[in-house]
């Protein structure tokens, strides 16, 4: 394992795991375009088909939470870009995920890795314009830096723009990130059409995790074998895991699919016997309970599980209520839906309220069973997947946390006897300074 503290996030590599985003030597600062062109990276591209070939038969999917298949997205791009005159490319960096460091982390250190990958995309589906999508300050500034390294030509055709918004946890969408390029809010509008369809400036528009892209020239320079050499065969290649909870601090991991939770635990100090359950997906995919214990970190166990792996935030559960967390969760989802749809603005603040009832031991058995018709008939609601996320956490919590909701329709849950869980973002990955 490799450990390293950089721009105030720590990250470490599990045990055998050959890193392809994190640094492969602790301690590393900043990468600037020498660094990066030692590596290899900017390296010429001589048939953007030819990657795209690569691309889908190494199988990449999106690592900002859909976990959808790239080389579907790039190549509906190209096509509808060929009828439409024009094609965008943009590389989405807007973390509104609390529990996730992931892309803060690489656009605050590995920049070109990031534009190298978005100079490959933009190759493929043959756009001549991208942007960054970014919320942090930071990011932005080193993205910047990187832009003004840039020697004339490297990108080929492409031109990169900055596009700057306040953070909020709907602005990461993608078509939120649209309207906000095109001069409006960042906020998610109906679909359809969706941005392969028409996007930015009414063109087809890619619109792609910053992690996602950063894979593109491991693609480029090694290959699709070499690609699924970690992972699964439904999950390869590796990804970046935020981890929280526990009462340890954040840990931003690159991980190969398919390792086993306790895996992770025991990498992060944490033991099995203390785990009640865990917050998977950031916040979107809800809660599981012990049986995290038997999964292994993909997205065919996830799913099966009935949860997700999304942007590989994962914050575990130990002394915490579950019933606490889940009206924390709900509480923030009242306050972040984007206030466009009834469904979702009146949703989540109805969810959130019969939770934090239960929660406070003021909610009735009545009160619960509205919540679990609301987990159920809210669901698919809404211009974007915030009502999903709320019902997704109000289900887990009713379906695995049983015990624990009836202890709290009692008064009887020992763990809020101490004192319930509180916050405005529970499990934040707030970054870490060094000592």
């Amino acid at each position: 394992m490799s450990t390293a503290q950089s721009t105030t996030i720590t990250t470490a590599t599990a045990p055998g795991c050959e890193p392809r985003l994190l640094f492969e030597q602790t301690g590393q600062a900043r990468e600037d375009i020498a660094a990066y062109r030692r590596l290899g990276g900017y390296r010429p591209l001589a048939d953007a088909d030819a990657l795209l070939g690569e691309v889908e038969a190494g199988g990449l999917v999106g690592r900002g939470g859909a976990a959808f298949p790239l080389a579907v997205k790039l190549r509906a791009v190209r096509d509808n870009g060929r009828g439409a005159g024009g094609a965008v490319v943009v590389a989405n960096g807007e973390e509104g995920e609390p529990a996730s460091l992931k892309d803060r982390w690489l656009l605050r250190n590995r920049p070109h890795l990031i534009l190298d990958g978005l100079r490959l995309a933009a190759a493929m589906v043959g756009a001549d314009r991208a942007y960054v999508y970014v919320s942090d300050p930071e990011s932005a500034h080193s993205v910047e830096t990187a832009l003004g390294e840039l020697e004339p030509g490297i990108l080929g055709r492409v031109t990169v723009a900055m596009s700057a918004v306040q953070p909020g946890y709907v602005a990461g969408e993608e078509t939120a990130a649209v309207r906000a390029i095109n001069g409006g809010p960042a906020k998610p509008t109906d679909k359809p059409p969706r941005p392969f369809e028409e996007g930015v400036d009414e063109l087809p528009t890619l619109v792609s995790n910053v992690e996602t892209l950063a894979n593109l020239p491991f693609l480029q320079d090694r290959g699709s074998a070499a690609f699924r050499a970690q992972g699964t065969s439904l999950s390869p290649g590796t990804f970046l895991a935020t981890i929280t909870g526990a009462g340890r601090p954040p840990v931003l991991y690159e991980l190969p699919h398919g390792l086993p939770f306790t895996e992770l635990l025991a990498l992060h100090g944490v033991s099995p016997e203390a785990v009640r359950g865990a917050l998977l997906g950031g916040y979107f995919a809800g809660l599981l309970d012990r049986t995290v214990l038997e999964a292994t970190l993909d997205h065919e166990t996830m799913r099966r599980l009935g949860s997700g792996l999304g942007c590989g935030a994962i914050s575990v559960i130990t002394d915490d209520c579950p019933v606490a967390v889940a009206a924390s969760v709900l509480a923030y989802f009242d306050r972040e839906n984007a206030g466009q749809c009834g469904s979702c603005f009146n949703g989540t603040a109805a969810m959130a309220a019969a939770a934090g009832a239960l929660r406070d031991g003021a909610a009735t058995a009545e009160d619960v069973e509205r919540l679990r018709r609301w987990s159920v008939l809210l669901r698919g609601r809404g211009a974007c997947a915030t009502l999903d996320a709320a019902t997704n956490v109000a289900a887990s919590l009713l379906g695995r946390f049983a015990g624990e909701v009836t202890a709290h329709l009692g008064g009887t849950c020992p763990d809020c006897a101490r004192g319930a869980f509180r916050a405005d973002r529970p499990y934040e990955a707030e970054a870490l300074r060094p000592a």
